[in-house]
């Protein structure tokens, strides 16, 4: 019986194909459980895993609360150990953020995730990262348009949910409140190239 290692596709062995985009890192995770370990969040450090992601290419780090994982950019390593520990501590601070908010809903970058940073002696964090990671600029396909103040949103990505335009809601619905009457339409749709 062949082992999987020696299976064949097409002259290729599973091995070339089915290359790893993800690699755990074990001392980095226990980094992590060190760093989280006296701000009282336990029950997050059995399962807490943290990983380099080929995946990620202009993103330094990401994190998945549901999988309590912290994903990093491999480029990362570039910059040196400063740069990986506080990459590092700004995705925990997201998974603090969320474990100390429970059930309810939170902003990516909000006051929780704010304090998050400050407890991990990031305090003063900035939300994007100033690394020197290519990037590819993606051309804007779809352009909405807002029914009454007639501002343009170029997207990337078609809006798959009602959104409204903030300014208008937050002018005219007291409080910025979601008004179906300022809900963004579609009005050009570049094709692909």
């Amino acid at each position: 019986m062949l082992r999987f290692e020696q299976l064949e596709f097409f002259g290729r062995t599973v091995g070339d194909i089915a290359k790893p985009e993800t690699v755990g890192d074990a001392e980095l995770e226990a980094r992590a459980r060190e760093i989280l370990r006296p701000l009282g969040a336990s029950v997050l450090l059995p399962l807490l895993r943290v990983e380099w992601n080929s995946r990620l290419r202009t993103a330094a780090g990401r994190a998945h609360f549901q999988a309590k994982l912290v994903s990093l950019n491999p480029r990362l390593r570039e910059c040196g150990a400063d740069g990986i520990d506080r990459t590092l501590r700004h995705e925990l601070a997201h998974l603090l953020a969320h474990f100390r908010a429970g059930r309810r809903r939170i902003a990516p970058h909000g006051p929780e995730w704010r304090q998050a940073c400050a407890d991990l002696g990031i305090a003063g964090e900035a939300r994007c990262h100033t690394l020197p990671f290519p990037t590819h600029p993606r051309a804007r396909r779809y352009f909405y348009q807002c029914p009454r103040c007639e501002a343009e949103f170029p997207r990337v990505r078609r809006i798959r949910r009602a959104v409204a335009c903030l300014a208008c809601c937050r002018r005219f619905s007291g409080g910025g409140r979601f008004e179906r009457r300022f809900q963004l339409r579609l009005v050009r749709e570049v094709a692909r190239n």
